[in-house]
């Protein structure tokens, strides 16, 4: 794991503004999780098919290609983003 160093002149003051940033960007993070995974809820509804499956489906060639379906995986890919983001967040911690 990494560390990472920095020197301020009033540390407390530096370190309440990285963790209010970072708590801040936690929650942005977490709510597009939130609509991401709506927005595939929404597609796996309207076509009655689990994401996984569909992304297996679609990369087999088996289901013709529509405007939705660019807009499904784009949704899955970001949904994968946005959770990496999110558990590399978390997983910051200060050291004395």
């Amino acid at each position: 794991m990494a560390e990472l160093k920095i020197r301020s002149k009033d540390p407390d003051s530096l370190k309440r503004i990285i963790q209010s940033a970072l708590s801040e960007r936690l929650q942005s993070v977490k709510a597009g999780i939130q609509r991401t995974e709506q927005r595939l809820q929404e597609f796996e509804t309207k076509y009655k098919l689990s994401t996984a499956e569909f992304i297996t489906r679609f990369n087999n060639d088996e289901l013709v290609h529509s405007f939705d379906f660019d807009e499904w995986i784009g949704e899955s890919k970001m949904l994968e983003h946005l959770q990496k983001t999110k558990e590399s967040i978390e997983d910051i911690y200060f050291v004395d």
